[in-house]
């Protein structure tokens, strides 16, 4: 997950770059992690940061055996193409 933490208190992955913090937002019930949001600063749109952002999260929710449920349109398009 390089660059990309937990940050469990908030509910969400981030990523600093350039000074700006894009985010993967989530809900987690048992098992379950449910992506609610994922945002990416206008400024560094078109970066592909948003995708480093779900694979990290993908990473890390196959290490802990997690089930991921996409809710935000971003995650569900992600998580079909791969």
């Amino acid at each position: 997950m390089a660059g990309v933490r937990d940050n469990p208190q908030a509910s969400r992955y981030e990523l600093e770059t350039e000074g700006r913090l894009s985010v993967a937002e989530y809900q987690r019930q048992g098992n379950r992690l449910m992506i609610t949001h994922v945002e990416v600063p206008d400024a560094l749109r078109g970066r592909g940061i948003a995708a480093e952002l779900m694979k990290a999260v993908v990473e890390d929710a196959t290490r802990q055996q997690l089930e991921i449920v996409p809710v935000c349109s971003y995650a569900a398009s992600y998580l079909r193409r791969q």
